[in-house]
């Protein structure tokens, strides 16, 4: 296969795995929750993603930097909204004066 149709083939591959980020990110933003996301998930998720796009800059790939640096963004986005909006939710502490 030709290297141009590898690397179209790589841009679309990483368009639509990006671009599956956004219906959880909007969901999140508009019912300003995230009690259903798992912490842990999106933690590992961007620390992977993370590694991706590393790892795409070290071998000059496009379509891997391209594709990764924008999941990084939406991924980060829904994990600082999940611990504002945890945080926010929290129970208010109160004083036992016993």
């Amino acid at each position: 296969m030709q290297s141009s149709l590898v690397e179209i083939l790589g841009l679309l591959a990483g368009c639509l795995t990006t671009l599956s980020f956004l219906p959880q990110v909007w969901l999140v933003w508009k019912k300003r929750s995230a009690g259903d996301i798992s912490l842990g998930m999106y933690l590992l998720m961007c620390s992977g993603v993370a590694m991706w796009l590393a790892y795409g800059v070290l071998i000059h790939s496009r379509p891997v930097v391209l594709a990764n640096g924008l999941t990084l963004l939406l991924s980060s986005a829904v994990l600082v909204m999940k611990l504002i909006f945890d945080w926010q939710r929290r129970p208010a502490c109160t004083a036992d004066p016993s």
